[in-house]
């Protein structure tokens, strides 16, 4: 049994978007309200407390959040005792405030709600078109409904409990390389394509941008230029989770590997080279890492981290050795062995031979990592890999 999300858009009349508004909007006062109690220490980040003292104060100060669901407010204030609880655990940044004018925002509610053939129901709003039909599922157990808004155009995303079914994994390793020409080279030798949705739409965007730049700020013209920019950038963003969404599904039901072992990519590092930062977001390296987490955990496939100071890109996966030398513009890495093989898939037969080696079971259980010499430093024979199995 999982908890599973599926997302879709709307197509809501007038009536029904006046009301997604008016929700957003309680529930974007509600965490205001909320966040400046606590800065100010008159209150505590806790949601209960907080939903009381709220319910309160109602009557004389928002008498308009009786014209929407409690449920808004409410969960809104439980997202920002979850945000406390990741900023004290040093997982998130000190919560913000929220701003109508950075985005119409999102809400989310409970209770009755039901899925039906190119229709939902939502509480306190009745039933709501949807552009795409027989995609929600109708005979599963809704938990709650989440309403957001993006470029103009209103989206829900219903969290349903479901049993998945389990297969039988080929019990190989597979060892998987994140790129930015490629976005994923396997060990197997299969290669998934990077889109490069931003360089595809980059000259578009570009051009919306300069126009956004000379429109007065506050008139119309400038609104419906900010909604077509935002338009792009959404484009770019379905593009990108496709492709990934694609690739993932691929590798966990398709190829059923035992064992999947990534390399812990620091990212947020590799983004300060001025030079490579467009490509490594235009790569979707973290939401790649994401989904193969849950989706392993779904299907019972283990997932494994290698050290990021592991040489997999500059060791031959034929004898071992380290090549130094090796730049970022030797596509073909070539050893004084004799071996030749695309760089790529070098480091995805590196990683997976890291697993094999070091004897992880179908269990996902610690082993002892092989030494190896990187950058003239001599790793330890009881270097570990990552902690296994680390899902979101």
């Amino acid at each position: 049994m999982i908890q599973r999300a599926y997302k879709t858009e709307l197509d809501p009349n007038n009536r029904q978007v006046t009301l997604f508004m008016q929700h957003a909007g309680c529930a974007r006062v509600a965490w205001n309200w909320a966040l400046a109690r606590i800065k100010e220490k008159e209150s505590e980040p806790n949601a209960m407390k907080l939903h009381k003292e709220l319910n309160a104060r109602k009557k004389e100060e928002f008498p308009y959040m009786y014209e929407v669901s409690k449920c808004s407010p409410q969960e809104s204030l439980r997202d920002l005792q979850k945000a406390f609880k990741n900023f004290f655990a040093k997982r998130a940044k000190f919560p913000k405030f929220k701003s109508k004018n950075k985005g119409i925002g999102s809400f989310r509610l409970t209770g009755s709600i039901r899925a039906e053939e190119g229709r939902v129901k939502l509480p306190r709003i009745g039933w709501v078109k949807l552009k795409e039909k027989s995609y929600l599922p109708q005979d599963k157990s809704i938990m709650s409904a989440t309403i957001s808004e993006r470029a103009g155009k209103w989206f829900v995303s219903i969290l349903v409990k479901e049993d998945i079914e389990q297969f039988e994994t080929s019990g190989e390793h597979l060892g998987i390389d994140l790129g930015i020409k490629e976005m994923a080279t396997c060990s197997d030798e299969s290669v998934f394509h990077n889109p490069k949705a931003m360089y595809s739409l980059e000259k578009k965007i570009k051009k919306a941008q300069r126009e956004l730049s000379r429109k007065k700020k506050g008139s119309n013209r400038r609104r419906k230029c900010k909604q077509k920019l935002a338009r792009l950038h959404l484009k770019v963003s379905n593009i990108r989770k496709d492709a990934t969404h694609k690739a993932t599904s691929e590798i966990v039901k398709t190829k059923r590997p035992s064992i999947i072992v990534l390399e812990d990519l620091n990212v947020a590092g590799m983004v300060k080279n001025h030079n490579l930062a467009k490509s490594v977001h235009d790569a979707n390296m973290r939401e790649f890492r994401r989904q193969i987490e849950y989706k392993s955990k779904w299907f019972g496939v283990d997932v494994q981290f290698v050290d990021r100071f592991f040489p997999s890109s500059k060791m031959c996966s034929n004898c071992g050795c380290i090549k130094e030398d090796l730049k970022l513009s030797d596509r073909v890495y070539k050893c004084d062995c004799g071996f030749e093989i695309d760089r790529d898939l070098n480091a995805a037969i590196n990683l997976s031979n890291t697993a094999s080696s070091a004897g992880i079971n179908a269990h996902g259980d610690d082993k002892v990592h092989d030494s190896y010499e990187s950058g003239g430093r001599r790793r330890s024979e009881n270097q570990t890999l990552k902690s296994t199995v680390r899902f979101c």
